[in-house]
């Protein structure tokens, strides 16, 4: 017991366990034994939480610095950020199993995030409108929205911090961050940079804890201006439920069963690469992972010949060791739900072509890298999102044919799309409907573009500098320049 680590909690700018000492134990999944333990915010918490971005935002240190002030807190973060990425690489790994080649890559990365958003937090501004009446000076400007809740899952939580509190800070927001009950170390962690970053005290607040009580009490509270949520749907409609009081602004990015269309004139190789990254990296945990895979029928042989080859090359193992190409998944749930779905999917005609098992010998949440067959559309598996290493095949013959294919589904976050005809490239990245579409490559990302999903995947958007944006309201000021007194009001001119 005493190579457990304890964490607590981050509430102005004080750390802290649960009012009344609750706390909820982290596992690894690499090992399935228990290596931390989390507080579990009471109701009471997340109340002294959000009053502590609303007294920073309104009336503390933050609320009088300039936008330029506030970027360089940001650029201080980033800097942090990218000089701590192994230790908190680390963290995130032993708490979620994700490989620690990717989690501190990642980590240094978005470091790049916070750097953007702190030249950005100066270039926020309204407009002067030509207004048809006369004597009138009329302007807009544009006013942060007061607290922001923010909810992140477990995969790459660190990644959707930035995304979500970068954009909010610098356009002058403070912030309630709740992390996922699977894996919040990081994100305790991550709170220290914040300290040392120079945020003052309740800007940046971090609870952990479950739905309920803790994310239903932050999503409804009534001083909660807007809810920034990346998960599930079904937590997304507690969400949509909880803020119905508070008419809290909502943003929604809920993952999706990305469709990765390769035609006969693509490249094979990069495609089967890309492809083999979008399903099997992060081990299919992933919010855009290409998990539909749509193969002209003239190269769908050859196709799954490299892939399946390449997938039974994959090395699956501890995700802290640097020759290790695939972890664990996060949570028993998970592996529960995969084999369920895939001895359905047999059951309506899949075949499954490699995998599909627990690898023999592992401790640990590990799951074979999988390929199914899916012989039509209507399978469950097809649309149904397994956020792990599970890939459906299906083969068409024309353009028309996959257009149908992929957007049939209650899903819209990402696609993928091959094909050397740049003219053919250009209709079907209008045509598929999705949030983000890769052309010849796939997962690239960058604080310079925005992503977000449509239909089942959610609505609203975060990075790029539109984001910045959707932190904030416009305000419109009118200004009567005339020295001429006000009319009076009951003669009509």
């Amino acid at each position: 017991m005493s190579d457990i680590r304890d964490y607590e909690m981050l509430i102005d700018g004080a750390w802290c366990g649960a009012s009344d000492g609750g706390t909820f134990d982290s596992v690894n999944p690499a090992t399935g034994a228990v290596w931390a333990r989390i507080p579990e915010a009471t109701e009471a918490d997340v109340d002294r939480a959000v009053r502590a971005a609303h007294d920073a935002f309104t009336k503390g240190d933050w609320a009088r610095m300039t936008p330029s002030e506030r970027g360089k807190c940001l650029r201080r973060l980033g800097d942090l950020l990218a000089d701590k990425s192994e230790e908190l690489g680390r963290t995130e790994t032993i708490d979620s199993g994700k490989m620690l080649k990717e989690t501190r890559w990642q980590a240094k990365y978005i470091a790049e995030f916070f750097h953007f958003y702190a030249g950005a937090a100066d270039k926020i501004s309204g407009d002067t409108l030509p207004i048809d009446k006369p004597e009138m000076f009329v302007f807009t400007r544009r006013e942060p929205l007061g607290v922001v809740a923010a909810v992140v899952p477990w995969n790459s939580q660190l990644f959707l911090v930035a995304v979500k509190i970068g954009p909010a800070l610098a356009a002058g927001n403070t912030v309630v961050l709740k992390a996922s009950e699977h894996a919040s170390a990081a994100m305790l962690d991550f709170g220290r940079l914040i300290e040392q970053a120079g945020f003052p005290p309740g800007v940046v607040n971090i609870v952990t804890g479950h739905g309920e009580p803790c994310g239903r009490a932050l999503t409804a509270h009534k001083l909660v201006s807007r809810v920034s949520f990346t998960g599930g749907p079904g937590a997304a409609r507690h969400v949509l439920e909880n803020s119905k009081n508070n008419f809290a602004e909502v943003s929604l990015e809920l993952g999706g069963k990305s469709p990765f269309i390769v035609f006969e004139d693509a490249n094979i190789e990069s495609a089967v690469n890309a492809s083999i990254a979008g399903i099997f990296g992060a081990s299919g945990q992933s919010c855009v992972a290409g998990s539909r895979l749509y193969l002209h029928e003239e190269i769908a042989d050859e196709f799954l010949e490299r892939m399946i080859a390449q997938a039974r090359e994959i090395r699956i193992g501890d995700p802290l060791a640097e020759e290790t190409q695939m972890g664990p998944l996060c949570t028993t749930g998970q592996r529960d739900t995969i084999e369920r779905e895939l001895k359905h999917a047999v059951g309506e005609g899949a075949e499954i072509l490699t995998g599909g098992e627990r690898p023999a010998g592992m401790e640990g949440l590990y799951f074979e890298p999988t390929i199914v067959a899916c012989p039509r559309q209507d399978l469950r598996i097809v649309d149904t999102e397994l956020f792990g290493p599970v890939l459906c095949v299906q083969r068409f013959k024309s353009e028309a044919e996959v257009i149908e294919l992929a957007n049939d589904t209650e899903h819209g976050l990402a696609a993928g799309i091959f094909t050397r005809d740049s003219a053919r490239s250009l209709r079907m990245s209008s045509a598929v409907r999705a949030g983000i579409v890769w052309v010849n490559t796939y997962r690239a990302v960058s604080p310079i573009a925005e992503f977000g999903g449509i239909k089942g995947s959610g609505y609203g958007r975060e990075s790029g500098f539109q984001a910045m944006y959707d932190y904030t309201r416009p305000k419109t000021v009118w200004m009567n320049t005339s020295d001429t007194p006000v009319g009076n009001p009951f003669v009509m001119r």
